[in-house]
């Protein structure tokens, strides 16, 4: 687009070479390799990727599995469905971002819908096939988890079951990863904490672009608190594995190996202090504002919290290096979400 204000007045340079005029709009150069890249970064939510290896890594740790080469299994299938998802988020909500959000790539025509729904449909193929490379088990939550993500584009977004059904998604995302590891049942209470942190910005989100609620940022600063209390303080009984490897009379053993505080005890305070940190001020913002910036901000905030979630449901399930393993996925994330495009980039 050619911009309608005057250009500044400048000395003319008579000897100087007399530069190019603008492209008209009928001779405007299709995208080149590197901005069709950008495009399909930007509909994919890339810095937003960065959140997901951790669902999988928590469930391995709660299930008491080693996060070995073949959770790479698991984690490429948990980014293919998430992927999936955003495209056809896109795909699905086209003619209500052409009004809303006419930036995103595909009313702005920087992406066809078409090829945006081949995509969803070869992603959501991609992460079944990994998921079954990873065992029966992970297969078996991965064709729901896909059934919740295309359900909850299509038809649910936009009814009041759409925050449940995002939370349902990322609860089955975790257990995926333990159904790898070979127990998704021991990692049911770390899925549930995440579903519920999933919810609370789900409901946030909802209204970024109108604003105007104080009722749903409210909701996810007491959510956070109550979440952050119950990471930190509750106890949970190790895998059978890492309880027979606790030697009684070792420090944070308990006779018996009954329930017991987990390892890494300051590593799992420490992460969720960064969870609350991270999500909980964008939250009073918006309650105090709940103006469209803030609600994005908001939302933002709570979507970055997820990488210091899932990094401490793994330090309490007693893996400390997996949960400083997904604590360094942060970082990257940050890194990218800084770049222009990106900022306007969103969950819904």
């Amino acid at each position: 687009m050619t911009s309608t204000a005057s250009p500044p007045l400048t000395p003319v340079d008579r000897n100087a070479t007399p530069a190019p005029a603008p492209p008209t709009t009928e001779g405007t150069p299709s995208p080149g390799p590197q901005d069709r890249v950008a495009a399909w970064a930007e509909l994919v939510r890339l810095p937003a990727l960065f959140t997901v290896p951790g669902d999988t890594l928590a469930g391995v740790a709660a299930a008491g599995g080693p996060a070995g080469a073949r959770t790479l299994l698991p984690i490429g299938s948990s980014l293919c469905l998430y992927a999936a998802g955003m495209v056809l988020n896109d795909w699905a909500d086209r003619a209500e971002d052409a009004e809303e959000r006419p930036h995103r790539p595909l009313p702005s025509g920087r992406i066809r819908p078409a090829a945006a729904l081949t995509a969803a449909c070869g992603l959501t193929g991609a992460g079944l096939l990994l998921a079954a490379r990873a065992g029966r088990p992970a297969l078996a939550v991965a064709a729901p988890l896909a059934a919740t993500v295309w359900a909850y584009d299509l038809a649910l977004k936009h009814t009041p079951a759409g925050p449940a059904a995002m939370a349902a998604a990322r609860g089955l995302d975790l257990l995926m990863g333990a159904a790898a590891a070979g127990s998704a049942k021991a990692a049911v209470p770390s899925a549930a904490l995440l579903g519920c942190h999933t919810l609370a910005v789900t409901a946030v989100s909802r209204r970024e672009t109108t604003g105007g609620s104080v009722a749903a940022p409210l909701a996810a600063l007491a959510a956070t608190g109550a979440l952050t209390r119950l990471v930190t303080h509750r106890r949970v009984r190790l895998p059978a594995g890492r309880r027979a490897a606790a030697a009684p009379g070792l420090p944070g053993s308990t006779p018996g190996g009954g329930a017991r505080t987990t390892p890494g005890g300051a590593v799992t305070a420490a992460l969720a202090a960064a969870y609350a940190a991270t999500a909980a001020r964008p939250y009073f913002h918006a309650t105090l504002n709940p103006s469209p910036p803030l609600t994005q901000r908001a939302v933002g905030g709570g979507i970055r919290a997820t990488v210091p979630l899932q990094a401490a449901l793994a330090a309490r399930s007693g893996a400390t290096a997996t949960s400083l393993l997904i604590a360094a996925l942060a970082p990257a994330g940050r890194l990218f979400a800084r770049r222009r495009a990106m900022r306007k980039v969103s969950i819904t």
